[in-house]
């Protein structure tokens, strides 16, 4: 009875060897399939191709993909990578020399801008098409990718208010300058990316291009600035004329060293224009201000304490926007 009981338990030693053995042999043979790569993949399993090589931690990671909303290309009828870069079965094996042949479409660096945004139009044409061609950006030659990043773990930076200012102004370097001035919209902090609740670029502008003058959202300058101060929309029954033609006759867009975002100070900024008779339209100078003198027209807020209703009026004895 012990010797056939010895016996058995040999039996099943070397059947558990056995076994072992050949599950080894299984994975030697699968990584060694495509010649120190992943096997060529069948249709629907690209994506678990791509991430041996492609997973978080790797030189070129992609996995972020799957947390953005490029996720939807991996469900059911899905092309997943392939839906971008092509099917680039060559790409999962190595060449003779041992190199690894880049995907069928790499979109990378070296790409033709033209060759990157054609795919990147093949599902995106809708929201960009109308004004992309000929835009400032489409004119420069910028890729969709120079921007957009569909592999980023931490999402889009283009699409993220908190990072989207900052790859703004990598390339728009005076409009950086112009909001480190003390006066400006809520948009950017030291290191220049947005805080929650404040204001990106995309805000007033189209990235991809628009009907208007500087890619604004809105038709004309006035209205995209009406889409935050609709009190200044009117219409008024006593209209002042520069206010209903141009915001930026009197505002600078982005910053300012005064106060309002004017671009000149008060009553100098005023006398552009009104140098009219009958009324105390002296040139303006420092000597009005303390201590070498007092004029009112300098103080408090200058000309608009009296003309306080400077953008326009609804009361009817105020032509002169006094109230």
């Amino acid at each position: 009875m012990l010797q056939a009981s010895n016996a058995r338990l040999i039996r099943r030693t070397l059947a558990a060897a056995g076994a072992g053995i050949l599950a080894w042999s299984g994975l030697i043979l699968v990584a060694g399939a495509g010649q120190g790569g992943p096997a060529p993949a069948a249709p629907g399993q690209e994506t678990g191709a791509c991430l041996v090589c492609h997973g978080e931690g790797a030189p070129l990671p992609a996995a972020g993909i799957v947390h953005s909303a490029h996720a939807a290309l991996f469900g059911a009828g899905g092309q997943a990578c392939a839906a971008c870069h092509g099917p680039s079965q060559a790409h999962l094996g190595l060449a003779e020399d041992g190199s690894r042949p880049p995907p069928d479409r790499s979109l990378g660096p070296d790409d033709l801008a033209a060759d990157i945004n054609s795919t990147c139009m093949n599902c995106h044409a809708g929201e960009v098409a109308p004004h992309w061609s000929g835009s400032a950006h489409e004119f420069e030659e910028l890729a969709c990718t120079d921007c957009h990043s569909a592999h980023d773990p931490l999402g889009d930076p283009a699409l993220d208010p908190d990072r989207q200012v900052g790859l703004c102004f990598d390339c728009h370097q005076r409009e950086r300058a112009e909001f480190m001035r003390p006066h400006r919209h809520p948009l950017a902090t030291g290191g220049f990316s947005s805080d929650p609740g404040l204001l990106a670029c995309s805000n007033c502008h189209d990235a991809h291009g628009s009907a208007a003058v500087a890619d604004l959202d809105g038709m004309t300058l006035n209205e995209t600035c009406y889409g935050c101060h609709a009190e200044l929309r009117g219409p008024f029954l006593w209209e002042h004329a520069p206010v209903r033609e141009d915001c930026s006759s009197c505002h600078l867009p982005h910053g300012a060293i005064h106060d309002a975002m004017l671009r000149q100070r008060p009553p100098q900024l005023c006398q552009q224009c009104h140098l009219a008779r009958f009324h105390p339209s002296t040139v303006r100078s420092g000597t009005g201000l303390p201590p070498l003198g007092a004029d009112p027209n300098l103080l408090g807020q200058n000309c608009m304490n009296c003309h306080t209703a400077v953008h326009g009026s609804n009361h009817p004895s105020s032509p002169g926007f006094t109230r």
